[in-house]
């Protein structure tokens, strides 16, 4: 299916990412926002993170400050595993349909994740690129973040620095640490380019693998909840074991399966994979001089 015109292909292909509006029905928006209501009242009755992944490291991250009174998730990992309801958003909402436009025709599905900041909560995402996350033979890759709720200007929505998938692949190793996280330099460059993406519930924001982008806190009093997606070219295989692992990796969503690899000449150092339940985790124990 064609929903992409050509002006928003372009677009994409300019700035390294893309708002689409109305990509995923009311209804099914609902039912992922019911879906996630009943995992912050599940998570009362935890006081660290609890569940297990494919790998056995907890699904369920806590917010630091997380209490029974005041629950707070920050991510649930690969929710597709436990909801119905998120597995067939990730599957057939209209965004999958862009992404093989854009780097089809043949798509595979890669992880997913919710990350929330509900109000009030600290949780920041420093400034990164996906692929220092998750090297692959080639850079075919896309993320796609649902929008639970309105993203705002105040409630910590998706800043990225336009255009920055054409440029260099920054460090995320400092002093020996990966830090999940580019140089206070290359922040202050990134600082004085962000754009937010902002939009309502139901947008979906569709964002190159080599983006740089980050987020700040909430500091509104709404929630800030999205379903995140990564999708990526079938002929563009990991090279690494994928950090928020999933039964479905790998399920080729649009086109066909060809038992093909492509690779493109890239350079970077090996990320470390997190131990504990997010790359949250990573981000927050290391602080990088300029």
């Amino acid at each position: 299916m064609q929903v992409l015109d050509q002006a928003q292909i372009d677009s994409f292909w300019s700035n390294g990412y893309l708002l689409l509006e109305n990509a995923v029905p009311v209804e099914k928006i609902a039912t992922l926002a019911v879906e996630f209501e009943g995992w912050i009242d599940e998570s009362r009755s935890h006081t660290e993170p609890y569940g297990h992944m494919q790998d056995g490291r907890p699904r369920f991250d806590l917010e630091p400050g997380h209490t029974a009174e005041t629950p707070a998730i920050r991510r649930v990992a690969s929710p597709i595993e436990l909801s119905d309801a998120y597995l067939d958003v990730m599957r057939s909402c209209l965004a999958v349909d862009a992404v093989a436009q854009l780097i089809g025709p043949n798509v595979a599905f890669g992880h997913s994740k919710v990350n929330s900041k509900l109000p009030g909560t600290s949780t920041e995402v420093k400034w990164h690129q996906d692929f220092l996350f998750e090297p692959h033979t080639n850079d075919d890759m896309i993320t796609v973040l649902y929008f639970i709720d309105e993203i705002t200007k105040e409630n910590g929505p998706l800043e990225v620095v336009p255009g920055s998938h054409r440029g260099p692949l920054y460090d995320h190793w400092h002093d020996g640490v990966f830090t999940g996280t580019v140089s206070n330099s290359v922040l202050e460059k990134a600082s004085a380019l962000r754009v937010p993406i902002l939009g309502s519930s139901g947008s979906a924001a569709l964002m190159h693998g080599r983006t740089l982008h980050g987020s700040m806190p909430n500091l509104s009093d709404q929630p800030r909840t999205v379903f995140i997606c990564g999708y990526k070219a079938e002929d563009c295989k990991p090279l690494q074991v994928c950090h928020v692992p999933s039964i479905y990796e790998g399920e080729v969503l649009r086109g066909e399966a060809t038992n093909r690899l492509r690779c493109t000449d890239v350079e970077m150092e090996y990320p470390e994979v997190p131990t504990g339940a997010s790359f949250f985790n990573q981000q927050e124990l290391y602080t990088v001089d300029m």
